[in-house]
């Protein structure tokens, strides 16, 4: 016998909506949710910290013990609780991680991905003002973090494998660049426009791709800006990374034209 799963699609638009309107009532779990963060902020809660038991729980809410369970399982999803079996168990505030987030943002993604042109519209404008933050601002220790990332790819690869990983550190430079951002929210956001890069799958045949790519303009942006960041130059870092940022859309889009295959990582990253 055969069984037929009809999946229905949503019609009512929320999957796309940013924001939940104000005419529209939370559903209960998500009200609930919503009083327990209030809960962690205004009694001071820190990760590792116990949160009242399911009991607890559902009596300050007055509610049934399916909708609580939900109402945790929502934080346990976003990364702000999780729960501990066995003797001393129970719910515990968590530590959200950007990476954890970063994942859950991708996801909305995965069917409607933006476009090269859509990231590189955020990565022009953001990129330059993290290169001008950080500006005399790294210590010794990160900037030879980010040597250490160049000499991945100051070299032209074996085979395609390491051509792979060298794809990827080009990225990680920037990566490295966003994660030391004073201003964690700009950071957090070109974070984001490198991991949807290194997630889009026309990456695969980009890397593959054996034609020799301007490695040497690459290195020299990274060398420039390196330089202006070390010697707290910070119009010449926000000028050089904007420079690096036109420079590596324009050939993106270029491949994307002329392969007929939406490319997801830049030769200069």
């Amino acid at each position: 016998m055969t069984v037929v799963i009809e999946m229905k699609k949503e019609t009512g638009g929320d999957g796309h909506r940013l924001f939940v309107p104000a005419e529209r009532t939370k559903r209960r779990p998500e009200a609930i949710a919503d009083r327990i963060k209030d809960y962690i902020r205004s009694e001071g809660l820190a990760p590792g910290d116990r949160l009242p038991q399911e009991r607890d729980l559902i009596d300050t809410f007055k509610a049934a013990k399916g909708t609580v369970r939900e109402a945790m399982k929502a934080l346990e999803t976003q990364g702000l609780v999780f729960t501990r079996s066995g003797p001393g168990g129970g719910a515990f505030v968590a530590k959200p991680s950007a990476r954890h987030a970063m994942e859950l943002l991708s996801t909305h993604f995965f069917f409607d991905q933006p476009s090269i042109r859509d990231i590189y519209a955020i990565r022009k404008v953001l990129e330059p003002e993290v290169a001008g933050l950080l500006a005399g601002r790294m210590r010794r220790e990160e900037l030879a973090a980010l040597e250490n990332t160049i000499r991945i790819y100051d070299h032209p690869p074996a085979d395609l494998e390491e051509q792979y990983r060298q794809r990827i550190a080009e990225l990680d430079f920037h990566s490295m660049l966003a994660q030391l951002c004073p201003n964690p929210l700009l950071g957090f956001v070109c974070g984001l426009m490198h991991n949807l890069l290194r997630e889009l799958p026309a990456a695969r045949s980009i890397y593959a791709d054996p034609t020799p790519l301007s490695r040497e303009k690459g290195l020299s942006f990274q060398y420039r800006l390196m330089a202006a960041l070390q010697d707290g130059r910070s119009d010449d870092a926000r000028a050089i990374a904007a420079e690096h940022m036109a420079f590596a859309e324009s050939y993106m889009l270029e491949r994307e034209a002329t392969t007929g295959v939406t490319p997801v990582a830049e030769p200069s990253t």
